[in-house]
């Protein structure tokens, strides 16, 4: 099955400015700006987004802003999620009220948030817990499992045992002549 799309740049006069979804399912939509309301959709290209007790699974916008949403993979420039999910935000800037499993960002804003892994040139934030953050400058109240030091630690560490586990492999079970 072949699915014809519209490709917004080389055709403006078919792509809509303004979508607005209320109650709805879409596999895909584009437009200038897309706002959803408790709907859903599989993929979402615009430049300006807005959910709202709405779930995506595949968003690429400028701007993302969720209200009590669920987002799988997003690429955006900016992120405002309050109370929301997200698996995967790789953005400029994110400001996150929620969970999320993967945030890869230059700026991260974290207030009351739980998170897999954050990454961020500066990550800051009120009650952050994260199991993995790595930023070069990070500032509050943050519990990571393994922040960058431990990162270090952990990867030097695991390579010292594995160099000494092998070695001794080599010598109990070497070669025989």
């Amino acid at each position: 099955m072949v699915e014809n799309r519209i490709d917004p740049e080389e055709n403006q006069a078919e792509t809509p400015q303004v979508s607005n979804l209320d109650k709805s399912s879409v596999e895909v939509i584009e437009a200038e700006m897309v706002r959803m309301h408790q709907s859903a959709a599989q993929e979402v290209t615009a430049d300006e987004v807005a959910l709202q007790q709405s779930a995506a699974l595949d968003v690429a916008a400028a701007e993302v802003s969720a209200h009590e949403a669920a987002l799988g993979l997003v690429n955006a420039r900016n992120v405002e999620m309050t109370n929301s999910v997200a698996g995967i935000v790789r953005a400029d800037n994110v400001n996150v009220r929620g969970q999320a499993g993967v945030v890869l960002a230059e700026t991260v804003n974290l207030e009351n948030t739980y998170a897999g892994l954050v990454a961020g040139g500066h990550i800051r934030g009120e009650r952050i817990e994260a199991l993995i953050m790595l930023g070069n400058r990070v500032e509050g109240n943050v519990q990571a499992v393994v922040d960058t030091r431990g990162a270090l630690i952990a990867g030097m560490v695991g390579g010292l045992l594995t160099g000494i586990v092998l070695l001794i492999g080599r010598l109990v079970f070497g070669r025989r002549s």
